[in-house]
């Protein structure tokens, strides 16, 4: 392979892998907290692609405005999603939170077929990134170059907020003892719904660029990026936000350079997550950053 192609496929790798990386962290954000895994968290990218497409069609509004409304609009999807299913939970056993997560999940992607359609749509992607970039025999899509930009600041805000911010203090307190906090006088169902919302939100961004990328929306589309921003979240470390995005730089890179160097294994692209997933559990479960377990 010589270097002007590995330089293109680097690129497809890092780009995708971001996109894996801004779904894991609300994997990762409702785990650390919660110590639930959110499997209906892949959903509300189909959710949020579905509102952009709508705001667009329906009420003509320009791109510009219609992903943010698709973006807040899930981050409350999340909080309801939180009250409905999880919140009456709270007491439970963990195995109770989790069958109500794919519940939720099966749910959403059933609701969108009986209210919208099986049929597929067509994402209507703003000519701004469909602009390709020739840099030294590279073509490169200009929504391939800010995929992993937007990543970063949307990462680099979520550090400011949880560092920073009373919010995010009370956050990182959650994370590490459940009760104490409550004792301390912080209202855990706040703190929640904002972890919940902010999740959301991150993964609302994630699933209109992916829509942008993959320019076909249909109500199972979040399945796939759902597991596999799993994956990536486990890989970096189940609870740590920039172990997640780790995780999704590693997993897209090596799922695109694999098929890269070796085409025959091009059909097998979707398993290569699950062979990773399966040796980071045999061999190393707490992820490249994850914290030791504690019961």
């Amino acid at each position: 392979m010589d270097l002007t192609i590995f330089l293109q496929q680097l690129i497809n790798g890092i780009s995708l892998g971001s996109l894996y990386g801004l779904v894991a962290i609300g994997y990762t954000m409702v785990y650390g907290i919660l110590r639930l895994i959110n499997f209906a968290h892949g959903d509300l990218l189909m959710f949020a692609a579905y509102v952009a497409i709508y705001s667009i069609a329906l009420f003509s509004l320009p791109w510009y405005i219609s992903f943010p409304v698709a973006i807040l609009a899930t981050g409350l999807m999340g909080i309801l999603l939180d009250r409905a299913a999880y919140k009456p939970l709270r007491n439970a056993p963990r195995i109770s939170l989790l069958i109500s997560a794919i519940g939720a999940s099966f749910l959403l992607e059933n609701l969108a077929v009986v209210i919208i359609g099986g049929v597929p749509k067509a994402f209507p992607r703003p000519p701004l990134f469909d602009k390709v970039i020739v840099f030294m025999g590279l073509h490169v899509q200009v929504l391939t170059i800010y995929t992993p930009l937007v990543t970063l600041i949307l990462l680099a805000g979520l550090l400011y907020i949880i560092f920073k911010t009373k919010v995010g203090k009370a956050m990182r307190a959650a994370s590490k003892d459940f009760e104490t906090t409550r004792l301390m006088g912080i209202n855990l169902d706040r703190i929640i719904a904002v972890t919940f919302l902010l999740g959301s939100s991150l993964a609302a961004a994630g699933g209109i660029m992916w829509a942008m990328k993959y320019p076909q929306v249909n109500p199972f589309m979040g399945i796939f990026p759902g597991i596999k921003a799993f994956v990536a979240a486990v890989l970096g470390g189940i609870g740590n936000i920039i172990g997640a995005v780790i995780g999704g730089f590693v997993l897209g890179l090596g799922e695109i350079l694999i098929v890269a160097f070796v085409p025959e294994l091009a059909q097998y692209r979707d398993a290569f997550a699950f062979v990773i997933l399966i040796l980071v559990l045999l061999f190393r479960p707490t992820g490249i950053m994850g914290e030791p377990m504690t019961n």
